[in-house]
Formats: structure tokens, sequence, C-alpha cells
């Protein structure tokens, strides 16, 4: 419990701006770990923001350490007719092909008089038979009963067809709307099974059990313009055709001519294969970006007029200066007595690594299978090196952090036991000073006493 005092009651000392100024004397060590935990937080912070770029590059670096990062190609079509897209296993290759038909899904209109009341409908697609009753004799009640049968795979919607005359409700069809492809196609009949009228007829070409829009598959028939005897068609029961050649495929929008056919043509893509070297070498260049940022000396002016050198976040720092020379080395250094300058990773007077886009496109158009194997090579020498630094568990920067983290918790934990020093020192001056306060007011009190006893004596006078 700390003590109350009035600053001056007796003694007239600021014994406040006195323990204040003995408690700052007091509190200099605590002060100088504070210093030290706030520098510590900050090499941490920075340490963790350099963790985080060399992760990255140890992610861009491993995925150009993949096959398959190389197996790029594209895919251009002469046709706006006809679109395609590329996936793993694509090959240089060409195609031509004429778009014969369009996949399309069976329409038909059905008018529920002819089902009894209520009427009843069975539906048959693809082997799946349901049988259909309503309750009523709305049309929008058996298209709902046909919606919910996602078995049928066919939706359904009330179509008004006729005025109401005289007062009268309108007349409604039922029209039925199946999905793409001729084994999709569908049939209707009247009342319970299949014995009843046929109200849809899917092979029917005439009569009133045509079916508005016929199912069909998409047909495509390939090199139309060879005059092969027996021509080479496709056929899906979509607008889509998966894997008409390696990794590609082909989806089409509208018939073309056959004497002026769609031609694909998949080539490499250089693009995605320059993006991971350049990824790379990016990654590389943050990195050593990072280091040198917080490595650099600053000059300012010190409160004597002279200039004041001091030294970056990094600097002295031997593991970091390891790190540096470490990356640089891997992404510059031969493979198997090649520079990587000959495909475009340049190592500059500074020490900085950068990307000749110009010389790799050129490496690759001379050599590009030795071209991958070099950049893989260098590749993996980065992801290897990246993976060790910053690993989650066991790399070399995270250990690192967290032996920083490990300080600054043992230095938080050294200030937080100053703090109760420095608390139970302020209490216990304030304590010694409240008790001289104490005590000068019983010496003045004394004083007075004796002061006032002194002056009640009888005066003698010595001459008479």
């Amino acid at each position: 419990m700390s003590s109350i005092g009035i600053d001056g009651l007796v003694s007239g000392l600021d014994t406040t701006a006195l323990i204040n100024n003995l408690m700052q004397i007091e509190s200099a060590p605590q002060t100088l770990l504070k210093n030290k935990s706030a520098n510590a937080s900050i090499l941490v912070t920075a340490l963790q923001a350099l963790n985080t770029k060399v992760a990255s590059l140890a992610t861009n670096a491993a995925k150009a350490t993949k096959v398959e990062s190389w197996d790029g190609h594209k895919v251009a079509s002469s046709s706006t007719a006809v679109t395609a897209r590329v996936s793993a296993g694509a090959t240089v290759s060409t195609l031509e092909f004429s778009v014969d038909n369009l996949a399309k899904g069976q329409v038909a209109m059905v008018d529920l008089a002819q089902a009894g009341t209520p009427p009843v409908l069975t539906v048959v697609r693809g082997g799946v038979v349901k049988t259909l009753e309503a309750k009523g004799n709305s049309a929008p009640e058996m298209a709902e009963l046909i919606n919910k049968a996602a078995e049928l795979g066919i939706s359904a919607v009330a179509v008004r067809v006729g005025n109401a005359v005289g007062g009268a409700e309108p007349e409604y069809r039922l029209q039925l709307s199946g999905v793409t492809g001729e084994a999709n196609a569908f049939e209707v009949y009247a009342g319970m099974g299949t014995a009843g009228a046929r109200l849809v007829d899917s092979a029917a070409t005439t009569g009133a059990t045509k079916p508005l829009v016929k199912a069909a598959d998409a047909k495509i028939t390939l090199w139309p313009t060879s005059g092969a005897a027996i021509p080479l068609t496709l056929s899906s029961a979509t607008n889509t055709f998966a894997d008409v050649l390696p990794g590609v495929t082909v989806s089409v929008a509208a018939k073309t001519p056959a004497d002026a056919p769609a031609v694909l043509t998949v080539t490499p893509d250089n693009d995605s294969m320059r993006k991971l070297v350049s990824d790379v070498v990016g990654s590389v260049s943050v990195v050593l970006s990072e280091i040198t940022s917080r490595t650099a000396a600053t000059t300012s002016t010190g409160s004597d007029g002279r200039s004041v050198v001091s030294g970056g976040l990094f600097s002295g720092d031997s593991a970091i200066r390891f790190l540096a020379d470490s990356v640089r080395s891997a992404a510059s250094m031969p493979v198997s007595g090649r520079s990587p300058s000959e495909i475009g990773i340049m190592l500059d007077r500074s020490g900085a690594i950068t990307f000749d886009q110009a010389a790799f496109d050129k490496a690759m158009a001379a050599d590009p299978d030795g071209t991958q194997q070099m950049a893989m090579a260098i590749a993996q020498r980065v992801a290897d090196l990246a993976k060790s630094s910053s690993d989650s568990i066991d790399g070399t920067l995270t250990l690192k952090i967290k032996s920083q983290e490990g300080m600054v918790s043992d230095l938080g934990k050294q200030i937080e036991e100053w703090d109760r020093r420095l608390a139970q020192r302020r209490e216990g001056l304030q304590r010694t000073y409240s008790a001289l306060e104490v005590t000068l007011s019983g010496l003045q009190s004394q004083s007075n006493w004796l002061t006032s006893q002194l002056a009640g004596l009888p005066t003698w006078n010595s001459n008479k």
C-alpha cells in the first residue's frame, strides 16, 4: 500500500519531483532493456518480411523445376465459330475440320386436354420412366411436377397459346425442353404407363406428335478438303469435343462451310515458358533487394554537427550476408560448364540478377530442350536453397526468427520484473519522505512548545 504525502508541508521540499528524479536514475537499466527489446522486435519484423520473400522464391523456383510446367502450348483457331483450349499433354499439331451440325435439346408441346381429367402423363427418357399425375387441370401445376422430377432431366413451362374468349380461361400448352444430344430425346404418353396415346414421339417427323425441335448431336467432319471417299466424322452430345487432339478441347458455336473449314494450330507457348524463368529471376531480385535495403548504411548529422554513419538493420549479420551470397551463386553459377547468361540470366557488376528476354528467346529457338534443362537445373538449386532457408520447421531464417522472438519474450519478462522492482522502490521512497515530513512536523511542534514555554518565564532585571 503506497504512502500518501503532501509536498513541502513541513520541509518545503518538492518530494514528488525528487522521487521522480531518483526513479529516473533507478530505471536506467530498464530503459536499456526496453530499447533492446524494441530493436529486437524491429529485427523480428524485418526477418519475417525477408522470410516471406524467400518462401515466395522457393514456390516460384519449385514450379520451374517441374516438367509439366514446361509442357506449355497454345492453340489458335482460324474460325470464329470454333474456340479451343489446351491442357496438360498437348503437343505441336494441326487439325482441319468443318462443323456440320450443332447439338440441340428436344423441345415439344403437350396438350393436357388429351391427358385426361385430372391429367396424367408418362415421360420416358433414356430408360427412365416417370408417371406424373396432377391434382388439377392447370398446365403450371404439371410443369412444377416435371421440374421436380430431376431424374428426367427435362424442364417444363406453361405457355399461353390462346386468348381468353367470353370470360373463359386462356388456353395453355405444356412446353418441355430436354438437354442436348440424340440420346436425350424423350417421349410422352397420356395416362399411366406407355400403353396410352403417344403425345410426343421423339422419332416422328410428321404429324401432331412431331417434336418442335429434335434432339441432335453436334457433328464435325475431319479434313473435309482432303476428298476422302469415307469422311471422318465425330459426334458429341454437347457442343464441346474433348481431346480431339491430345490435351485440346474444342467448342463449336456455328456451322462452317465445307470449303472453308476451321483450322486448329497448336504451338509451344513461349510466353508461359519465358514467364517461368522471369518469375524465378524476379523473386531472386526481390530477395537480394530486400537484403541490400536492410543492410545499406545511412548518414545523419549529430548534435555536434558532424556526420554520423549508421549501419542498416542487417549490417554485420553474417547469416544474412551468407544467404545473399548463396542466392546469388545459385542463380548465376554455371551448369555443366555453361553460363546462365546463355539463357538470359545475367549477373551484373553490382551483384544484381536480371533477366534478358531476348537472350532467352534466342536460346529457346536454337536449343529448346537444352535451354529447358539448364533453366530447370538453376531453378532446382534456387528452390533447394530457398526451401532450406524458409522451411516452417527447420529453415535457417525460421530458426533465426524464433531465436529473436525468444529474446524479445525474455526481455519482456525482465522488463516486467523491473516494473515490480521500481514500483516497490517508489513506494519505499514515498514512505521514507512521508515519515520525514511526520518527524519534522513533530520536531517543529516541540520547538514551538519550547519557544512558548521560554516566552512565559519571568524576566529578571540584573540591575535591581
